[in-house]
């Protein structure tokens, strides 16, 4: 199965953007998904809207390459769109499967762009496929579509009732011929906000991509809120019985951009507060520690706090080339630990004969921490102390981050010592899920009866019900229920 191949991290999820009333809506949207990069890198794709007709390009690869063509963005005629970024945790990376995903339905046409993972495709999809419908891919995202064909009543109905019917983390973005049209899971697990633009109103996964066209950040999405933008009004509907927020911590840790705010918190700020936390943690490495050095990029706001905190230099000992994408090695077992030399070179004249610390945001696999530790010995450094701004991770991911199975995970198999004699490091130290949480601002850390954050990651607390993972299938899994392989 291939989609179950080792990563060394977990891999970004998706990002979803919309534009509702700009002239150059396309254009918007293709400035949003940029900003928006980070957040999955296998495809993009853009659908626009002239109140009429609908326009659609969508491809396989990054948005600089999707959109290269000057040709392709003038021909997506419209002042509504919406765009998606795809990074898949549902289903391979093939084209059928690239967003937004665009139905024709007895009311019209309606284009939708998902992040996240549903936790009960299988369920639903499998009473779907009896009751007749044909599915064209092997996303997820396609059996919300084929819920708001099937139900009834007016558009709103149906999506009510397609939300209804679906658990998970999703935030949506869905386009009709004169409307823009933004949703939240309940427990506003994935991010979605929405900004200004003068008359423009925009919705994007993270506030950076409101920044790069200059729009004004007005509020997150609310947890199970629905946004109607339409008459150049907004309405909002909130279908759901019991909502409680619970963002992703993970959003915090590693995959939101730095210059990101996220429910009112800005994540660089909060990124170099767990490097406090790290240092308090381990009040003697002041005693120990030379130089900090993080594994960059998203090590660097966190070694930086480490470093203010134990009062030692911060260097940038390791320099990362921007320039690598995915590379075309990784799926190979017998070559893959050289893409770590593609991506991360030593600065040698910053660290040899000192002992530093290693600031990583987490150690998964491992398999990145091992090659980084031997390439630095290898240069001449006395001592290597990795400190990680983040909880041992010991769980998996069903909310749409696409992580290694339990069995795979460090964390769920090997004690820290352990860990430590493996990647070949000094001493190893994690930050506590506590000190997380007082870095984002709870001083007494995490509550137990009642915790502000979806963290099943570290604690195994997950807050959506596992459906389709409790009857033995993983999200990975579920097009091979469809599509065997050959």
């Amino acid at each position: 199965m291939k989609y179950l191949f080792s990563k060394s991290k977990p891999r970004d999820e998706c990002g979803v953007y919309g534009v509702y009333n700009h002239d150059k809506a396309a254009n918007l949207t293709a400035l949003g998904l940029h900003a928006l990069q980070h957040r999955g890198q296998d495809s993009a794709g853009i659908v626009t809207s002239n109140n009429h007709k609908f326009f659609a390009h969508r491809g396989m690869g990054q948005v600089s390459d999707v959109f290269s063509n000057k040709e392709i963005i003038p021909k997506l005629i419209g002042r509504l769109s919406i765009g998606h970024n795809r990074y898949g945790t549902t289903g391979e990376s093939a084209l059928k499967n690239v967003q937004p995903l665009f139905s024709e339905l007895d009311f019209g046409g309606i284009a939708i762009a998902h992040n996240g993972n549903l936790t009960n495709t299988n369920q639903i999809k499998e009473k779907l496929i009896k009751n007749g419908a044909i599915f064209q891919s092997t996303s997820d995202t396609e059996v919300i579509l084929h819920l708001i064909s099937t139900a009834k009543g007016n558009l709103i109905d149906r999506i009510v009732y397609a939300l209804q019917s679906i658990t998970g983390a999703f935030s949506l973005v869905l386009l009709t011929n004169d409307s823009l049209i933004g949703v939240r899971d309940p427990f506003g697990i994935r991010p979605l906000v929405l900004g200004k633009l003068n008359n423009t109103y925009i919705l994007s996964s993270e506030s950076c991509g409101l920044d790069i066209i200059g729009a004004d950040l007005i509020r997150d999405v609310e947890p199970g809120e629905i946004l109607i933008i339409k008459n150049h009004k907004i309405d909002s509907i909130k279908p759901f019985k019991k909502t409680y927020l619970r963002p992703c911590l993970f959003e915090y840790i590693y995959f939101s951009r730095p210059d990101s705010i996220l429910e009112g918190r800005n994540v660089y700020d909060v990124r170099k507060s767990i490097g406090h936390q790290l240092a308090i943690e381990n009040p003697n490495d002041n005693k120990i520690i030379d130089v900090v050095i993080p594994i960059p990029d998203s090590g660097n706001a966190s070694a930086l706090g480490y470093s203010e905190k134990i009062k030692k230099p911060f260097e940038f000992g390791i320099i990362r080339n921007h320039y690598t994408g995915r590379t075309f090695i990784e799926d190979s077992i017998s070559v893959r630990n050289l893409s770590v030399k593609l991506k991360h070179n030593p600065n040698i004249f910053s660290f040899k004969d000192k002992s530093i610390a290693l600031v990583d945001d987490s150690i998964v696999r491992g398999t990145t921490s091992v090659k980084i530790v031997e390439m630095l010995r290898n240069c001449g450094v006395k001592n290597v102390h990795m400190r990680i701004a983040s909880p041992p991770v010991k769980h998996p991911c069903f909310y749409g981050i696409d992580t290694p199975t339990k069995e795979e995970l460090l964390a769920s198999k090997f004690t820290i010592d352990q860990i430590k004699k493996y990647i070949g490091a000094d001493s190893l130290k994690f930050v506590t899920l506590d000190g997380v949480y007082k870095a984002l601002g709870f001083q007494n850390g995490r509550e137990k009866e009642k915790p502000m954050f979806t963290d099943h990651y570290f604690s195994g607390d997950y807050p959506v019900k596992l459906i389709d993972q409790d009857a033995g299938i993983y999200p990975a899994q579920l097009s091979l229920l469809i599509e065997p392989t050959k």
